[in-house]
């Protein structure tokens, strides 16, 4: 089985970044995987250069469409082992809604976002989670809008595998990887990772101040108590995994793609694909 290895890279020096990838390149190994089993998707920013670092297959699109690649991806090779590394900009920004529709279909994609609160890669101006009242080079007197709670949203729309990490506990951070990469269906990590160059407020200090993990007796699996962990950002932020439920994937439910071999391995037939994509919307 051929090793991971990753690239030389141009992020700044202390970015969070760098401790992701390294986290990435640690699951994957601890899970036996091999580069050919694995597609990174990508759209833009710095966070979405993962795929470019890493020798596994890559796919890097448009920005925030990585969610609706990586979907045609898993259900054209239900094999795949399909990551979607990006940002919190890509990701809750300008992909928000592909975001909402994934959690809806529950497709069987991990989605690692690197959240730095900030745009990184455009000169750090304010992101969806941006703090309300980060002053930045764009929003001088400080952001006016309400941060995104994507952890909130996500047990709200129905996710099934809802968590968060930090870059700062790397070891705690593969293991989240590891449990996303194994669940069957859409699982959502928001990682916490500070800006160095742009976001002077949520630096390592900040988080360090602040990032706890959660109880061992914490039952992941009581929504109601979810909901509430998941709105603690502040003096405390929980890292682990905030919720968990099992339920059916979307190849389960899908009547093309249950109990039949991969969609790539058949003959194309114009009545299957109207079959499902009529079960995609």
């Amino acid at each position: 089985m051929a090793k991971f290895h990753t690239f030389d890279t141009a992020w700044c020096p202390g970015c969070g970044n760098f401790s992701i990838l390294e986290c990435l390149k640690t699951a994957l190994e601890e899970l036996k995987k091999d580069p050919s089993e694995v597609l990174l998707v990508a759209g833009i920013g710095q966070a979405a250069k993962i795929p470019q670092y890493i020798n596994a297959n890559a796919f890097c699109g448009l920005h925030g469409r990585a969610l609706p690649a990586a979907t045609g991806a898993k259900i054209a090779n239900e094999k795949l082992t399909v990551i979607v590394s990006t940002g919190d900009g890509d990701s809750y920004g300008e992909g928000g809604n592909h975001f909402l529709h994934n959690i809806r279909r529950n497709i069987d994609i991990a989605h690692f976002v690197h959240d730095n609160q900030v745009y990184g890669l455009t000169k750090g101006q304010a992101s969806p989670t941006s703090d309300e009242g980060l002053v930045t080079s764009i929003q001088p007197e400080g952001n006016i809008n309400t941060p995104l709670n994507p952890l909130l949203l996500a047990i709200a729309a129905g996710a099934g595998f809802v968590a968060r990490g930090f870059t700062g506990n790397k070891q705690h951070l593969v293991s989240l990887m590891k449990q996303a990469i194994r669940y069957k269906g859409y699982a959502l990590v928001d990682i916490m990772q500070p800006c160095v160059s742009f976001n002077k407020t949520n630096t390592y200090a900040w988080y360090n101040e602040r990032v706890y993990m959660l109880d061992e007796n914490y039952d992941s699996s009581d929504k109601s108590l979810a909901i509430k962990k998941a709105t603690e950002f502040g003096d405390k932020i929980p890292i682990g995994i905030i919720f968990k439920e099992e339920k059916p994937s979307f190849h389960e439910k899908n009547s093309v793609l249950k109990d039949s071999k991969p969609l790539l391995d058949r003959k194309y037939d114009q009545t299957v694909v109207n079959r499902l994509f009529k079960e995609l919307i």
